[in-house]
Formats: C-alpha cells, sequence, structure tokens
C-alpha cells in the first residue's frame, strides 16, 4: 500500500498559478502510475491528469490541457501538478492517486489509492 501526502494548495487569484506535489511512501514509488483528481461542492470527483510509471504518458482533462502539466520525480518519490492560468472553475479539493496501471489513475476504482486532499481556491 502507498501512502499519499498532497501540498501546495491555496487560494490564488485568476490567472495566476499554483503547484501541487504529492509525497508517497510506502511501495515502490516507480510501480506506480500516478494521478491528480478534483472535485468541487456538489459534484462528482474528475480526473484532472495522469502520468504513466516512467513519465512517459501523460493525459488531462478536456477543460485543462495547455494550462495544467503533470511531471514525476521518482528520486524524490514525488508527482506533481503545475496549474496555470487558473480560473474561478478550477475551485475544488484536488486528491493525488496512485495506481499500478494507468486507467486506475483515470478513473476511481477499488484499486486507487488516494491522499487526503488540497484545497485550491481561485478567485475572479
Amino acid at each position: 500500500q502507498v501512502q499519499l501526502v498532497e501540498s501546495g494548495g491555496g487560494l490564488v487569484q485568476a490567472g495566476g498559478s499554483l503547484r501541487l506535489s504529492c509525497a508517497a511512501s510506502g511501495r515502490t514509488f516507480s510501480s506506480y502510475a500516478m494521478g491528480w483528481f478534483r472535485q468541487a461542492p456538489g459534484k462528482e470527483r474528475e480526473s484532472v491528469a495522469a502520468i504513466s510509471r516512467g513519465g512517459g504518458s501523460t493525459s488531462f482533462a478536456d477543460s485543462v490541457k495547455g494550462r495544467f502539466t503533470i511531471s514525476r520525480d521518482n528520486a524524490k518519490n514525488t508527482v506533481y501538478l503545475q496549474m496555470n492560468s487558473l480560473k474561478p472553475e478550477d475551485t475544488a479539493v484536488y486528491y493525488c492517486a496512485a495506481g499500478l496501471a494507468l486507467s486506475s489513475v483515470t478513473i476511481a476504482t477499488p484499486q486507487t489509492s488516494w491522499g487526503q486532499g488540497t484545497q485550491v481556491t481561485v478567485s475572479s
């Protein structure tokens, strides 16, 4: 089992940037595909971005393409979400996710491991 701890959330004005980090501990980090999800009040949790175990493949929700990037540092057991040109509709709790397959970090499955979440608030 992998343990995940997110950091880097906060309050930012529209058009600003934030970088979220997710530190992993437990089993071998490089064995896991990693992803970021978000959940806004009254809405379902949705996939935002995902990255393969080696970092060679990434995917993004249409709503964040061109604004968000995902990266990982396997030596530091950390995955990052760089968020630029933030919009008020990006406001949500952002969750880090880990899974043994890329599919388990693009949709929530029983095999997905979760962090506790970090709040991102974008003011207009």
